[in-house]
């Protein structure tokens, strides 16, 4: 259940209400940001006709809604007043959730400055709007390059300010979050990640937006509500991204199954804007440039896609040793993901 609360309540109206809550024995979270006249009321039996008709009789109060899914601070039904509309997230000018598309490109891993640089000058000349790239990296195997860690931070650091590209980074750590959101404009939380409940209270609780992926096994349900942990620390500010599922695919055609049905279905329920990653979900190049015009017709704000340099190597330098390039396969080249870009825009 859900409160709405005038525009001219007091302190004094929202203590009373809050009194009363306490008493009958609930909970209670005030919404956040532009959305602070609505207070979320927690427990299972809240729709006691009593209840709803003395809170309803509060000066303060302008109506009391009975919206009880397990996600309630991202649920549209909670935003009437939106008409259908998604919540726009404004990162240095650039604007999420409208109906023209951002994109996001560079890098699942970084290894270098060098390498860094030379695929953020030429993602900008494609226009991509952010460079995303990874320095803390989730692998399999812990035998597996794990990424350049808190030292490649300044190598964002750097590519912000000479390309002043806003930076979008995984982080994995909750010890990590204050530090990476000083370098980054965008807290990526990784697919492995989604249910990690500290780390997602601890990404709500900084100013950054936060870009959600949707772990391969969860549904829109478990995701939107991985959402609502952070939105619930008082940061609304999020980017739901589709990866791909697991399904029955052995990597023989593809890696995951990118469920292109969610976004609509994402758009439906929750006031969030969703972006689509075509390179993870679906692990091939050759597959990256029609999945990523099937998404944005189906309705996604935006895409992020992986882009590497044109003369890279499937082995890479990363300090004084060569590494294998992470996600070799479903990386464009520069100049593919340059001609994407213009027949996106077409």
């Amino acid at each position: 259940m859900t409160i709405r609360l005038k525009k001219n309540a007091t302190k004094e109206d929202k203590q009373k209400i809050f009194d009363v809550l306490k008493e009958n024995g609930f909970g209670y979270v005030e919404a956040p940001g532009e959305t602070a006249n609505l207070i979320c009321i927690m427990g299972e039996e809240t729709e006691k006709m009593e209840l709803l008709e003395l809170l309803e009789s509060f000066p303060g109060v302008e109506s009391v809604n009975p919206v009880n899914d397990p996600y309630r601070l991202v649920s549209r039904r909670l935003y009437p007043e939106m008409n259908g509309k998604t919540r726009i997230i404004d990162v240095d000018g650039v604007k999420i959730g409208t109906e023209k598309p951002i994109v996001i490109a560079g890098p699942c891993t970084i290894y270098s400055l060098e390498q860094a640089l030379e695929v953020a000058e030429s993602v900008k000349k494609s226009r991509a709007d952010f460079f995303r790239g990874g320095i803390f990296k989730p692998r399999t195997s812990p035998y597996d390059f794990q990424g350049l860690g808190r030292e490649g931070l300044w190598i964002l650091g750097e590519v912000k300010k000479q390309t002043a590209m806003p930076i979008v980074t995984e982080v994995m750590d909750t010890r990590d979050v204050e530090l990476v959101a000083e370098y980054a404009d965008i807290l990526q939380i990784g697919a492995r990640n989604m249910q990690n409940h500290t780390l997602l209270h601890e990404a709500g609780k900084q100013k950054k937006p936060v870009m959600l992926k949707r772990h391969p096994y969860s549904s829109l349900q478990e995701w939107l509500c991985s959402a609502e942990h952070i939105a619930r620390e008082g940061n609304l500010n999020i980017i739901l991204c589709e990866r791909g599922i697991r399904t029955s695919t052995n990597g023989e055609y593809d890696r995951n199954t990118l469920d292109l049905g969610v976004i609509p279905g994402a758009r439906e329920k929750s006031i969030l804007p969703i972006i689509v990653d075509p390179s993870h979900g679906t692990g091939f190049k050759k597959l990256v440039p029609s999945a990523a015009k099937s998404a944005l017709e189906y309705g996604a704000h935006g895409l992020m896609i992986e882009v590497m340099r044109d003369n890279e190597e499937p082995l890479i330098n990363c300090g004084n040793k060569k590494v294998p390039y992470c996600d070799y396969k479903q990386g464009l080249t520069a100049s593919e993901f340059d001609a994407l870009c213009k027949e996106i825009k077409k």
